[in-house]
């Protein structure tokens, strides 16, 4: 049949009016909507695509799977970052392109369809609703994953989908909640989709000393005592886009249950969804240079911290997130169209949480400039 419709208040043009508001404001727009980078990518980055320009994963047809290098350099990612030893659970990777394709995916790569249930956060990332309604199966929204007993007695439910940190609140679960949410999907023979693209990307508890360890990543589901040794029914997600600025790169990948993974890699390889050569090899240097990391964890700090206390300043309650890379906040009015209008006549541009799911609330990105960010402060503090 194909792919099913959706339907999603996530769109963007419904800003658009907003936005113009914002460009007529004085000084300009600033535009703190959208989880995009504006920082360089790292030179080790670039110096690697650029070596492997004429290679023959370049001008020949690329791995699917991922060339032996980028295989590689994933296991090593997750063992340093992660306390992850992807052999000692048997799991496997496949890249994809770009961590929304492989959200959008997952539900028809899994054969999922009619008569299936993929739970899911009520207030998340619009893409798990999106990519479920694609294969033509039912979403079952709650208000806590991690709360079992809301979905575990549902017939149908074949996945649960996990994001910590989460876009767009910020909340970071514990290893002991992620623990029970793989044994209740285990239970009843459900797949744990866990989407940790902002592992990296943990303020709770930092105090910016020397002594803080940047890359403390948060809990991941492949972690043994989450998954209890084993990758089975468990598939995590991360992406590069955040940690090395790689957003057009297109660069991420799925890990977890190999059995999983052939399958899905065996269709992905029939439709043509493989990274090209010289991004996989990119990609391979994005993931050795934690350094980069590091310098790139710092500079979202700080631009949080300014953000978090400007939003303060406007009359927002608000705290340092957990997790990701956004300040989430319930509207003045109650309303986040009706806080959109009024922050756009300062020139400032949100993202509106009904795409969330949460109409009462508004997100603020940090992943805009220093300037960006200094500038949107003084504005908010008039």
């Amino acid at each position: 049949m194909g792919f099913h419709e959706f339907s999603s208040p996530y769109d963007w043009s419904r800003i658009a009016a907003y936005k113009r508001t914002a460009k007529a404001a004085f000084g300009g727009m600033i535009d703190l909507s959208v989880g995009s980078p504006v920082d360089p990518v790292p030179d080790s980055v670039r110096k690697a695509l650029a070596v492997a320009a004429n290679d023959p994963n370049a001008y020949g047809y690329p791995a699917t799977a991922g060339t032996a290098d980028l295989r590689a350099a994933i296991a090593e990612w997750f063992s340093a970052t992660r306390n992850v030893d992807l052999q000692a659970i048997h799991a496997d990777v496949v890249p994809t392109v770009g961590s929304k394709e492989g959200v959008a995916l997952m539900a028809s790569l899994l054969h999922f369809g009619e008569d299936d249930v993929v739970v899911q956060p009520k207030v998340s990332y619009p893409t798990y609703e999106i990519g479920t309604q694609l294969a033509g199966a039912q979403v079952l929204k709650v208000d806590d994953v991690a709360d079992v007993a809301s979905w575990r007695n549902v017939p149908g439910v074949k996945a649960v989908w996990v994001n910590s940190p989460c876009n767009p609140t910020g909340e970071v679960y514990s290893a002991e909640r992620m623990a029970g949410i793989v044994a209740a999907a285990r239970e009843i023979g459900a797949v744990v989709l866990s989407d940790e693209c902002y592992a990296l990307m943990q303020w709770r508890g930092a105090t910016n000393s020397a002594d803080d360890d940047p890359l403390q990543s948060t809990p991941c589901a492949l972690r043994s005592d989450v998954c209890a040794g084993s990758a089975e029914g468990v598939l995590v997600l991360y992406s590069l886009s955040k940690q090395s600025n790689m957003a057009g790169y297109r660069t991420a990948f799925i890990a977890g249950d190999e059995s999983l993974i052939a399958s899905m890699s065996a269709y992905r390889k029939q439709i043509g969804q493989i990274i090209p050569g010289p991004a996989q090899a990119a990609m391979a240097a994005g993931l050795r240079d934690l350094e980069s990391v590091k310098v790139q964890h710092a500079r979202y700090r700080e631009r949080l911290g300014v953000l978090v206390s400007a939003l303060r300043a406007y009359g927002y309650c608000t705290d340092m997130p957990d997790g990701a890379l956004y300040v989430w906040v319930r509207a003045k009015s109650g309303d986040c169209w009706t806080d959109m209008e009024q922050l756009a006549k300062i020139g400032i541009i949100a993202s509106p949480g009904e795409f969330y799911g949460a109409p009462e609330c508004l997100r603020f990105s940090a992943t805009a400039s220093d300037e960006a960010i200094a500038s949107a402060a003084e504005r908010l503090a008039r």
